[in-house]
Protein backbone atom coordinates (compact mmCIF):
# COMPACT_ATOMS: atom_id res chain seq x y z
CA UNK A 1 0.00 0.00 0.00
CA UNK A 2 1.29 3.49 -0.83
CA UNK A 3 1.63 6.14 1.79
CA UNK A 4 0.32 9.44 0.59
CA UNK A 5 3.24 11.63 -0.58
CA UNK A 6 3.40 15.25 0.53
CA UNK A 7 1.47 17.56 -1.75
CA UNK A 8 4.43 19.96 -1.62
CA UNK A 9 6.26 17.53 -3.91
CA UNK A 10 3.78 18.29 -6.69
CA UNK A 11 4.74 20.88 -9.28
CA UNK A 12 2.25 23.37 -10.72
CA UNK A 13 0.36 21.98 -13.73
CA UNK A 14 -3.01 22.29 -15.40
CA UNK A 15 -3.10 18.52 -15.95
CA UNK A 16 -5.02 16.52 -13.35
CA UNK A 17 -3.40 13.55 -11.66
CA UNK A 18 -4.29 11.24 -8.84
CA UNK A 19 -2.63 13.57 -6.34
CA UNK A 20 -3.49 16.82 -8.15
CA UNK A 21 -7.21 17.62 -8.25
CA UNK A 22 -7.83 20.22 -10.95
CA UNK A 23 -10.95 22.41 -10.70
CA UNK A 24 -13.61 22.49 -13.43
CA UNK A 25 -17.13 23.88 -13.71
CA UNK A 26 -18.62 20.61 -12.45
CA UNK A 27 -16.13 20.18 -9.58
CA UNK A 28 -12.65 18.75 -9.25
CA UNK A 29 -11.09 16.25 -11.69
CA UNK A 30 -8.84 13.39 -10.58
CA UNK A 31 -6.97 11.42 -13.26
CA UNK A 32 -5.97 7.84 -12.42
CA UNK A 33 -3.14 6.62 -14.62
CA UNK A 34 -3.40 2.88 -15.21
CA UNK A 35 -0.38 0.71 -15.96
CA UNK A 36 -0.95 -0.40 -19.53
CA UNK A 37 -4.61 0.57 -19.16
CA UNK A 38 -5.16 -2.38 -16.83
CA UNK A 39 -7.03 -2.41 -13.53
CA UNK A 40 -8.19 -5.23 -11.27
CA UNK A 41 -11.85 -5.74 -10.44
CA UNK A 42 -11.16 -4.75 -6.82
CA UNK A 43 -9.47 -1.55 -7.96
CA UNK A 44 -12.39 -0.79 -10.29
CA UNK A 45 -14.74 -1.15 -7.33
CA UNK A 46 -12.54 1.25 -5.34
CA UNK A 47 -12.83 3.82 -8.15
CA UNK A 48 -16.61 3.37 -8.21
CA UNK A 49 -16.81 3.82 -4.43
CA UNK A 50 -14.62 6.95 -4.49
CA UNK A 51 -16.66 8.52 -7.30
CA UNK A 52 -19.90 7.74 -5.48
CA UNK A 53 -18.79 8.87 -2.03
CA UNK A 54 -16.59 11.88 -2.72
CA UNK A 55 -17.70 13.12 -6.16
CA UNK A 56 -20.65 13.36 -8.53
CA UNK A 57 -20.35 9.72 -9.64
CA UNK A 58 -19.11 10.61 -13.12
CA UNK A 59 -16.23 8.34 -14.23
CA UNK A 60 -14.60 8.89 -17.60
CA UNK A 61 -12.49 6.59 -19.77
CA UNK A 62 -9.83 8.76 -21.45
CA UNK A 63 -8.19 8.57 -24.86
CA UNK A 64 -4.92 7.49 -23.24
CA UNK A 65 -6.51 4.46 -21.55
CA UNK A 66 -6.79 6.08 -18.11
CA UNK A 67 -9.73 6.91 -15.84
CA UNK A 68 -10.99 10.23 -14.52
CA UNK A 69 -13.33 11.00 -11.65
CA UNK A 70 -15.28 14.25 -12.09
CA UNK A 71 -17.34 16.43 -9.81
CA UNK A 72 -15.10 16.08 -6.75
CA UNK A 73 -16.19 18.17 -3.79
CA UNK A 74 -14.41 19.19 -0.60
CA UNK A 75 -13.27 15.74 0.51
CA UNK A 76 -10.31 15.59 -1.84
CA UNK A 77 -7.91 14.12 0.71
CA UNK A 78 -10.29 11.28 1.52
CA UNK A 79 -10.77 10.51 -2.18
CA UNK A 80 -7.01 10.45 -2.82
CA UNK A 81 -6.37 8.29 0.24
CA UNK A 82 -9.00 5.75 -0.85
CA UNK A 83 -7.39 5.43 -4.28
CA UNK A 84 -3.89 5.13 -2.82
CA UNK A 85 -5.17 2.39 -0.51
CA UNK A 86 -6.27 0.51 -3.66
CA UNK A 87 -2.69 0.77 -5.01
CA UNK A 88 -3.70 3.07 -7.85
CA UNK A 89 -1.10 5.73 -7.16
CA UNK A 90 2.50 6.42 -8.17
CA UNK A 91 5.60 5.34 -6.26
CA UNK A 92 6.37 9.00 -5.54
CA UNK A 93 4.34 12.18 -5.88
CA UNK A 94 6.56 13.58 -8.63
CA UNK A 95 6.39 10.27 -10.46
CA UNK A 96 2.66 10.54 -11.13
CA UNK A 97 2.99 13.07 -13.95
CA UNK A 98 5.44 11.01 -15.98
CA UNK A 99 3.56 7.68 -16.07
CA UNK A 100 2.54 8.36 -19.67
CA UNK A 101 3.29 5.04 -21.35
CA UNK A 102 0.61 3.65 -23.66
CA UNK A 103 0.36 0.00 -24.69
CA UNK A 104 -2.08 -1.89 -26.85
CA UNK A 105 -5.13 -3.02 -24.87
CA UNK A 106 -4.28 -6.44 -26.30
CA UNK A 107 -0.77 -6.52 -24.82
CA UNK A 108 0.18 -10.14 -24.19
CA UNK A 109 -3.09 -11.59 -25.54
CA UNK A 110 -3.39 -10.28 -29.11
CA UNK A 111 -3.13 -13.10 -31.65
CA UNK A 112 -0.79 -11.12 -33.89
CA UNK A 113 1.54 -9.62 -31.31
CA UNK A 114 5.26 -10.06 -31.98
CA UNK A 115 6.14 -9.97 -28.29
CA UNK A 116 4.50 -9.36 -24.92
CA UNK A 117 5.23 -5.71 -24.13
CA UNK A 118 4.18 -5.82 -20.47
CA UNK A 119 7.54 -6.73 -18.93
CA UNK A 120 9.38 -3.98 -20.82
CA UNK A 121 6.58 -1.55 -19.99
CA UNK A 122 6.96 -2.34 -16.29
CA UNK A 123 10.69 -1.68 -16.51
CA UNK A 124 10.14 1.65 -18.28
CA UNK A 125 7.46 2.78 -15.81
CA UNK A 126 9.67 1.91 -12.84
CA UNK A 127 12.51 3.97 -14.31
CA UNK A 128 10.27 6.94 -15.09
CA UNK A 129 9.12 7.05 -11.48
CA UNK A 130 12.40 6.27 -9.72
CA UNK A 131 14.81 8.49 -11.69
CA UNK A 132 14.39 11.97 -10.30
CA UNK A 133 15.72 13.65 -13.45
CA UNK A 134 12.71 12.35 -15.42
CA UNK A 135 10.34 14.15 -13.07
CA UNK A 136 11.24 17.32 -14.99
CA UNK A 137 9.39 16.01 -18.04
CA UNK A 138 6.10 17.66 -18.96
CA UNK A 139 2.96 15.97 -17.68
CA UNK A 140 1.99 15.64 -21.37
CA UNK A 141 5.26 14.01 -22.53
CA UNK A 142 4.19 10.56 -23.75
CA UNK A 143 5.72 7.28 -24.92
CA UNK A 144 4.08 4.50 -26.97
CA UNK A 145 5.24 0.87 -26.86
CA UNK A 146 3.70 -1.16 -29.70
CA UNK A 147 4.15 -4.93 -29.76
CA UNK A 148 2.79 -5.37 -33.29
CA UNK A 149 -0.75 -6.15 -32.13
CA UNK A 150 -3.75 -5.90 -34.44
CA UNK A 151 -5.61 -4.11 -31.66
CA UNK A 152 -3.53 -0.94 -31.54
CA UNK A 153 -4.17 2.80 -31.60
CA UNK A 154 -1.53 3.98 -34.04
CA UNK A 155 -2.85 7.46 -34.82
CA UNK A 156 -2.14 9.15 -31.49
CA UNK A 157 1.04 11.23 -31.75
CA UNK A 158 3.67 10.51 -29.09
CA UNK A 159 6.95 12.19 -28.16
CA UNK A 160 8.65 8.81 -28.57
CA UNK A 161 7.20 5.67 -30.12
CA UNK A 162 8.62 2.15 -30.32
CA UNK A 163 7.11 -0.52 -32.56
CA UNK A 164 8.08 -4.20 -32.84
CA UNK A 165 9.03 -5.70 -36.21
CA UNK A 166 11.15 -8.53 -37.59
CA UNK A 167 14.30 -8.05 -39.65
CA UNK A 168 16.44 -10.96 -40.88
CA UNK A 169 14.78 -13.27 -38.36
CA UNK A 170 15.47 -10.91 -35.43
CA UNK A 171 12.84 -9.07 -33.44
CA UNK A 172 13.67 -5.39 -33.16
CA UNK A 173 12.02 -2.13 -32.13
CA UNK A 174 11.60 0.59 -34.71
CA UNK A 175 11.30 4.03 -33.17
CA UNK A 176 10.42 7.57 -34.06
CA UNK A 177 10.24 11.02 -32.47
CA UNK A 178 7.18 13.27 -32.25
CA UNK A 179 4.84 11.17 -34.33
CA UNK A 180 3.10 7.82 -34.84
CA UNK A 181 4.23 4.26 -35.70
CA UNK A 182 2.69 4.68 -39.15
CA UNK A 183 5.34 7.35 -39.86
CA UNK A 184 8.71 6.44 -41.33
CA UNK A 185 10.89 5.22 -38.44
CA UNK A 186 14.02 7.11 -37.46
CA UNK A 187 15.90 3.89 -36.67
CA UNK A 188 15.73 0.66 -34.71
CA UNK A 189 17.28 -1.11 -31.73
CA UNK A 190 17.43 -4.69 -30.56
CA UNK A 191 14.52 -5.77 -28.38
CA UNK A 192 16.86 -6.04 -25.39
CA UNK A 193 17.89 -2.40 -25.89
CA UNK A 194 14.36 -1.00 -25.75
CA UNK A 195 14.67 0.22 -22.18
CA UNK A 196 18.10 1.74 -22.83
CA UNK A 197 16.71 3.60 -25.86
CA UNK A 198 13.88 5.14 -23.85
CA UNK A 199 16.32 6.26 -21.16
CA UNK A 200 18.72 7.68 -23.76
CA UNK A 201 16.01 9.61 -25.61
CA UNK A 202 14.57 11.12 -22.44
CA UNK A 203 17.98 12.03 -21.03
CA UNK A 204 19.01 13.64 -24.32
CA UNK A 205 15.75 15.56 -24.51
CA UNK A 206 16.23 16.95 -20.99
CA UNK A 207 19.84 17.86 -21.71
CA UNK A 208 19.00 19.82 -24.87
CA UNK A 209 15.51 21.25 -24.30
CA UNK A 210 15.03 24.73 -22.89
CA UNK A 211 12.35 25.12 -20.20
CA UNK A 212 9.75 26.28 -22.73
CA UNK A 213 10.44 23.27 -24.98
CA UNK A 214 8.22 20.78 -23.19
CA UNK A 215 7.50 18.37 -26.06
CA UNK A 216 9.70 16.56 -28.55
CA UNK A 217 8.19 18.48 -31.44
CA UNK A 218 9.45 21.71 -29.85
CA UNK A 219 12.99 20.35 -29.73
CA UNK A 220 12.78 19.15 -33.34
CA UNK A 221 12.03 22.71 -34.42
CA UNK A 222 15.60 23.52 -33.37
CA UNK A 223 17.48 20.21 -33.87
CA UNK A 224 17.10 17.87 -36.83
CA UNK A 225 16.21 14.22 -36.32
CA UNK A 226 19.57 13.34 -37.89
CA UNK A 227 21.43 15.44 -35.32
CA UNK A 228 19.60 13.74 -32.45
CA UNK A 229 20.24 10.28 -33.93
CA UNK A 230 23.98 10.96 -34.04
CA UNK A 231 23.93 11.71 -30.35
CA UNK A 232 21.71 8.73 -29.53
CA UNK A 233 24.01 6.38 -31.44
CA UNK A 234 26.75 7.24 -28.93
CA UNK A 235 24.56 5.80 -26.16
CA UNK A 236 22.61 2.92 -27.73
CA UNK A 237 23.54 0.69 -30.69
CA UNK A 238 21.02 1.26 -33.48
CA UNK A 239 20.39 0.46 -37.11
CA UNK A 240 18.44 1.90 -39.98
CA UNK A 241 15.07 0.36 -40.86
CA UNK A 242 14.76 -0.88 -44.42
CA UNK A 243 11.49 -1.61 -46.21
CA UNK A 244 9.23 -1.68 -43.18
CA UNK A 245 6.08 0.29 -42.45
CA UNK A 246 3.63 -0.28 -39.61
CA UNK A 247 0.21 -1.22 -40.93
CA UNK A 248 -2.94 -0.55 -38.93
CA UNK A 249 -5.21 -3.44 -37.96
CA UNK A 250 -8.99 -3.57 -38.23
CA UNK A 251 -10.76 -0.54 -36.76
CA UNK A 252 -13.44 -2.33 -34.71
CA UNK A 253 -11.36 -4.80 -32.71
CA UNK A 254 -12.09 -2.97 -29.45
CA UNK A 255 -15.82 -3.76 -29.75
CA UNK A 256 -17.42 -7.18 -29.30
CA UNK A 257 -15.84 -10.62 -28.77
CA UNK A 258 -12.51 -11.47 -30.42
CA UNK A 259 -10.25 -14.55 -30.12
CA UNK A 260 -7.03 -14.24 -28.11
CA UNK A 261 -3.68 -15.88 -28.78
CA UNK A 262 -4.63 -18.69 -26.37
CA UNK A 263 -7.24 -20.99 -27.86
CA UNK A 264 -10.66 -21.19 -26.26
CA UNK A 265 -10.68 -17.69 -24.76
CA UNK A 266 -11.73 -14.29 -26.06
CA UNK A 267 -11.71 -10.72 -24.92
CA UNK A 268 -14.96 -8.80 -24.95
CA UNK A 269 -14.89 -5.09 -25.77
CA UNK A 270 -17.58 -2.62 -24.77
CA UNK A 271 -18.03 1.14 -25.17
CA UNK A 272 -19.52 3.22 -22.35
CA UNK A 273 -21.76 5.84 -24.00
CA UNK A 274 -19.50 8.80 -24.84
CA UNK A 275 -16.78 7.34 -22.64
CA UNK A 276 -18.63 7.90 -19.36
CA UNK A 277 -19.49 5.34 -16.69
CA UNK A 278 -21.39 5.63 -13.42
CA UNK A 279 -20.48 3.65 -10.28
CA UNK A 280 -23.15 0.99 -10.85
CA UNK A 281 -21.91 0.40 -14.39
CA UNK A 282 -18.27 0.07 -13.30
CA UNK A 283 -19.20 -2.26 -10.44
CA UNK A 284 -21.21 -4.38 -12.84
CA UNK A 285 -18.31 -4.69 -15.26
CA UNK A 286 -15.97 -5.59 -12.36
CA UNK A 287 -18.41 -8.34 -11.32
CA UNK A 288 -18.44 -9.75 -14.86
CA UNK A 289 -14.63 -9.72 -14.94
CA UNK A 290 -14.60 -11.84 -11.77
CA UNK A 291 -17.33 -14.23 -12.85
CA UNK A 292 -16.30 -14.80 -16.45
CA UNK A 293 -12.75 -13.46 -16.90
CA UNK A 294 -9.52 -13.17 -14.91
CA UNK A 295 -10.74 -10.42 -12.54
CA UNK A 296 -9.11 -7.68 -14.61
CA UNK A 297 -10.33 -4.93 -16.94
CA UNK A 298 -8.41 -3.10 -19.62
CA UNK A 299 -9.28 0.41 -20.71
CA UNK A 300 -8.50 1.48 -24.26
CA UNK A 301 -7.56 4.65 -26.21
CA UNK A 302 -11.01 4.44 -27.83
CA UNK A 303 -12.54 5.34 -24.43
CA UNK A 304 -13.81 1.80 -24.13
CA UNK A 305 -12.95 -1.25 -22.03
CA UNK A 306 -12.10 -4.93 -22.48
CA UNK A 307 -12.75 -8.01 -20.38
CA UNK A 308 -9.87 -10.37 -21.21
CA UNK A 309 -9.64 -14.15 -20.83
CA UNK A 310 -13.35 -14.89 -21.12
CA UNK A 311 -14.24 -18.45 -22.11
CA UNK A 312 -15.48 -18.42 -25.70
CA UNK A 313 -18.63 -20.26 -24.60
CA UNK A 314 -19.49 -17.38 -22.23
CA UNK A 315 -18.95 -14.51 -24.69
CA UNK A 316 -22.61 -14.11 -25.68
CA UNK A 317 -23.74 -13.99 -22.04
CA UNK A 318 -21.06 -11.44 -21.13
CA UNK A 319 -22.15 -9.26 -24.06
CA UNK A 320 -25.78 -9.55 -23.01
CA UNK A 321 -25.01 -8.48 -19.47
CA UNK A 322 -22.75 -5.63 -20.61
CA UNK A 323 -25.59 -4.33 -22.77
CA UNK A 324 -27.94 -4.58 -19.79
CA UNK A 325 -25.50 -2.37 -17.90
CA UNK A 326 -25.80 0.23 -20.67
CA UNK A 327 -22.60 -0.42 -22.64
CA UNK A 328 -22.39 -0.73 -26.43
CA UNK A 329 -20.99 -4.01 -27.78
CA UNK A 330 -21.85 -3.67 -31.47
CA UNK A 331 -19.78 -1.59 -33.90
CA UNK A 332 -22.79 -0.63 -36.04
CA UNK A 333 -24.40 1.44 -33.27
CA UNK A 334 -23.84 5.23 -33.53
CA UNK A 335 -22.95 5.54 -29.82
CA UNK A 336 -20.11 3.08 -30.40
CA UNK A 337 -18.52 5.59 -32.77
CA UNK A 338 -19.24 8.98 -31.24
CA UNK A 339 -16.69 10.79 -29.07
CA UNK A 340 -17.47 13.99 -27.17
CA UNK A 341 -15.57 16.10 -24.68
CA UNK A 342 -17.08 17.24 -21.38
CA UNK A 343 -18.61 20.30 -23.01
CA UNK A 344 -20.00 23.46 -21.45
CA UNK A 345 -21.66 21.62 -18.55
CA UNK A 346 -18.26 20.85 -17.06
CA UNK A 347 -15.68 22.98 -18.86
CA UNK A 348 -15.43 26.77 -18.97
CA UNK A 349 -13.86 26.63 -22.43
CA UNK A 350 -16.67 24.56 -23.92
CA UNK A 351 -18.93 26.51 -26.26
CA UNK A 352 -21.64 23.84 -26.48
CA UNK A 353 -23.09 21.00 -24.40
CA UNK A 354 -21.32 18.36 -26.45
CA UNK A 355 -22.48 15.29 -24.51
CA UNK A 356 -26.17 16.13 -24.94
CA UNK A 357 -25.66 17.14 -28.55
CA UNK A 358 -23.85 13.85 -29.22
CA UNK A 359 -26.78 11.87 -27.79
CA UNK A 360 -29.14 13.80 -30.05
CA UNK A 361 -26.91 13.15 -33.07
CA UNK A 362 -26.70 9.46 -32.20
CA UNK A 363 -30.49 9.22 -32.14
CA UNK A 364 -30.77 10.91 -35.54
CA UNK A 365 -28.07 8.73 -37.08
CA UNK A 366 -29.73 5.62 -35.65
CA UNK A 367 -32.94 6.47 -37.47
CA UNK A 368 -31.04 7.02 -40.70
CA UNK A 369 -29.10 3.78 -40.32
CA UNK A 370 -25.64 5.38 -40.46
CA UNK A 371 -22.67 4.87 -38.14
CA UNK A 372 -19.93 7.37 -39.06
CA UNK A 373 -17.12 8.06 -36.61
CA UNK A 374 -17.77 11.58 -35.30
CA UNK A 375 -15.88 13.69 -32.77
CA UNK A 376 -17.68 16.58 -31.04
CA UNK A 377 -15.29 19.12 -29.52
CA UNK A 378 -16.42 22.02 -27.37
CA UNK A 379 -13.35 24.04 -28.31
CA UNK A 380 -10.25 23.82 -30.51
CA UNK A 381 -8.19 22.03 -27.83
CA UNK A 382 -9.66 18.64 -28.87
CA UNK A 383 -9.37 17.07 -25.41
CA UNK A 384 -11.52 14.05 -26.24
CA UNK A 385 -9.57 12.88 -29.30
CA UNK A 386 -5.79 12.82 -29.69
CA UNK A 387 -6.11 11.83 -33.36
CA UNK A 388 -8.05 13.34 -36.25
CA UNK A 389 -11.47 11.72 -36.56
CA UNK A 390 -13.11 11.12 -39.96
CA UNK A 391 -15.73 13.73 -39.00
CA UNK A 392 -15.22 16.52 -36.46
CA UNK A 393 -17.82 18.94 -35.14
CA UNK A 394 -16.17 22.01 -33.57
CA UNK A 395 -18.54 23.99 -31.36
CA UNK A 396 -19.02 27.67 -32.18
CA UNK A 397 -22.10 28.35 -30.00
CA UNK A 398 -24.64 26.33 -27.99
CA UNK A 399 -26.03 23.68 -30.35
CA UNK A 400 -24.01 24.94 -33.34
CA UNK A 401 -20.87 23.45 -34.90
CA UNK A 402 -18.44 23.85 -37.79
CA UNK A 403 -18.14 20.59 -39.72
CA UNK A 404 -14.74 19.18 -40.76
CA UNK A 405 -13.82 16.08 -42.74
CA UNK A 406 -10.46 14.41 -42.24
CA UNK A 407 -8.01 15.30 -45.00
CA UNK A 408 -4.42 14.06 -45.01
CA UNK A 409 -3.36 17.26 -46.75
CA UNK A 410 -4.89 19.48 -44.06
CA UNK A 411 -3.58 19.93 -40.50
CA UNK A 412 -5.73 19.85 -37.39
CA UNK A 413 -9.31 18.66 -37.82
CA UNK A 414 -8.99 18.45 -41.62
CA UNK A 415 -10.96 20.29 -44.29
CA UNK A 416 -13.66 22.72 -43.18
CA UNK A 417 -16.87 21.76 -44.99
CA UNK A 418 -19.67 23.91 -43.56
CA UNK A 419 -19.88 26.46 -40.74
CA UNK A 420 -22.43 26.96 -37.98
CA UNK A 421 -24.63 23.88 -38.36
CA UNK A 422 -27.26 22.66 -35.93
CA UNK A 423 -27.19 19.00 -34.91
CA UNK A 424 -30.22 18.33 -37.12
CA UNK A 425 -28.42 19.92 -40.08
CA UNK A 426 -25.31 17.86 -39.37
CA UNK A 427 -27.31 14.63 -39.37
CA UNK A 428 -29.04 15.58 -42.63
CA UNK A 429 -25.75 16.47 -44.31
CA UNK A 430 -24.09 13.23 -43.19
CA UNK A 431 -27.10 11.33 -44.49
CA UNK A 432 -26.79 12.96 -47.92
CA UNK A 433 -23.03 12.37 -47.96
CA UNK A 434 -23.45 8.68 -47.09
CA UNK A 435 -25.75 8.25 -50.10
CA UNK A 436 -23.41 10.03 -52.51
CA UNK A 437 -21.68 7.71 -55.01
CA UNK A 438 -18.52 9.76 -54.54
CA UNK A 439 -18.32 8.52 -50.96
CA UNK A 440 -19.35 4.94 -51.61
Amino acid sequence: MNERPLSAALRPSACPGLLRIVPALDGGICRIKLNGGSISSLQAEAVAAAAERFASGAIEATNRANLQIRGIGNEQTALIDSLLAADLGPRTAAGDDVRNLMLSPGAGIDRHRLFDTRALAGQILATLQSHEVFHDLSAKFAVLLDGGEDLAMLEHPHDLWLSAFEQDGEQRLAFGLAGCPTDNPAGSVALDDGHALVVAVLELFLELARPEQTRMRHLLAEYSVEALLLRLAERVPMQAVVDWQRVSGASDLHIGAHPQAESGVVYVGAVPPLGRLDPAMLRGVARLAREFGDSSLRFTPWQSLLLPNVGAENAAEVIRQLQCLGLQCEADQPLSRLVACTGSNGCAKGLAETKGDALQLASLLQRQGHTPSVHLSGCARSCAAAHTAPVTLLAVAPGHYDLYFRDAAQPGFGALHVRNLTIEAVAALLDVRSRSPLDA
